[in-house]
């Protein structure tokens, strides 16, 4: 994860994914725009469902030097051939997560908008931290939101990126973009009629 003049996209998967055409509409955008790193987030407990979405996104991501992370499920990691693990409850799993995987492992840390569970993923072995949601959304957190000046601190004083992520509709996204590593998007792009345009209009919002 190098570091760049502007935020780089980080694109999580749809919410309810189509096995038979996420692979086309993602080698489209992957074709299209620089993404570094694709998150498969399930939208079911089933493994072997797991498992066939992650190999669907793997194929292409991996054939266009795209790293792929999995949420949550870190012991699928290596039997799945992709880059890291993405956790959610902030820095409890990173050490041991971290142990398990070894050191070329991607591992990260989604921490709310809490400044102190950041901090302490980071130090104990985060590659990077999500900050989020930006502004309200369904999806994430528990009410609290993370305003600019708390990516303007991080990008100040903590050398671990930081991830932008929830609710970053385009206002949102100039807001945080000039101190944020990598913006996670989701809904911002898969909810659009068409999500190549979105994203296509994020990526101009960052100037």
């Amino acid at each position: 994860m190098a570091d760049q003049d502007r935020a780089q996209i980080y694109l999580a998967t749809p919410r309810h994914p189509e096995l038979s055409t996420l692979p086309g509409q993602l080698a489209g955008l992957l074709d299209r725009f620089e993404i570094a790193c694709i998150r498969v987030i399930p939208d079911s407990a089933d493994e072997d469902r797991i498992c066939r979405l992650t190999d669907a996104v793997r194929e292409v991501a991996h054939a266009r030097d795209v790293a792929v992370v999995l949420d949550e499920h870190f012991r699928l990691v290596d039997r799945l051939g992709i880059d890291g693990v993405h956790l959610v409850d902030a820095a409890r799993q990173v050490r041991d997560v971290r142990k398990l995987l070894g050191p070329d492992a991607v591992v990260g840390s989604y921490c709310g908008a809490s400044r102190h569970a950041g901090m302490t993923a980071a130090e104990i072995g985060a590659d990077y931290v999500a900050l989020g949601p930006v502004t309200a959304s369904a999806a994430l957190g528990d009410g609290k939101t993370a305003d600019p000046d708390l990516f303007q601190w991080w990008s100040e004083m903590i050398e671990t990126p930081v991830v932008a992520e929830g609710g970053l509709g385009l206002d949102a996204v100039r807001s945080v973009a000039p101190f944020a590593d990598f913006l996670c998007l989701q809904d911002e792009v898969w909810s659009a009629d068409n999500p190549a345009d979105a994203l296509a209009a994020i990526i101009d919002a960052l100037g």
